[in-house]
């Protein structure tokens, strides 16, 4: 099987793709699935030799449809009115957040994972919202996210990361990559299945 696609399929269906799977990694019960943060250390096929952060070695096994999303770097700059990204945040504890890594979604995968709901690093949030408002200030911007029912208030520093997403390949997966699963499902062997990946293009994945 190969996972590079065309960039004519990329256009269409697989981003639809990739918003459904996003969705569903928001919205599977914590429980059910972990958050895979690490660097690639063998590729097996559709197997991944994972070493994560805290020092563990993962094996995961990807799906046959599996969605390969490649991290490209972006700038404070690059973030626009209207918009629509993800955001790690912690409180300030003032009502607003600051932010830990700001993700810039394509136009096809707007409003998937809307809204706002806790994240896994202490006092900490994940917001998936359009950007309505972005006020410059001396320690950077303030991002005004809105989203259905609510919105919050979003600091963003010269020091926070920011990335978007380009159509990724089997190719992206290459040992010493960084690489961010959102949703792995655990199996009885004791590997992990996923259907989404993030890997690092010329950005490491921030989340």
């Amino acid at each position: 099987m190969t996972f590079t696609m065309s960039s004519r399929v990329w256009a269409g269906r697989t981003w639809v793709a990739a918003g459904a799977v996003l969705l569903l990694a928001n919205t599977i019960a914590a429980a059910q699935t972990v958050r895979v943060r690490g660097t690639i250390e063998q590729v097996d096929g559709q197997t991944l030799s994972i070493k994560s952060k805290e020092g563990a070695m993962l094996k995961v096994v990807l799906a046959d449809n599996a969605v390969i999303l490649g991290v490209v770097k972006r700038s404070l700059d690059d973030i626009k009115q209207g918009e629509f990204v993800g955001t790690a945040a912690t409180s300030q504890g003032d009502g607003t957040w600051k932010a830990l890594e700001v993700h810039i979604f394509p136009e096809n995968m707007r409003g998937q994972g809307e809204g706002h709901r806790d994240w896994d690093a202490p006092q900490s949030s994940m917001t998936n919202a359009t950007v309505t408002e972005k006020v410059a200030k001396i320690d950077g911007h303030t991002m005004t996210l809105t989203y259905k029912g609510g919105e919050q208030k979003i600091l963003v520093t010269p020091q926070t990361p920011v990335v978007a997403y380009a159509p990724g390949g089997r190719d992206d997966l290459k040992p010493g990559h960084a690489i961010f699963i959102a949703a792995a499902t655990k199996a009885e062997d004791g590997s992990l299945r996923a259907v989404r990946v993030s890997v690092q293009r010329d950005a490491a994945p921030p989340m």
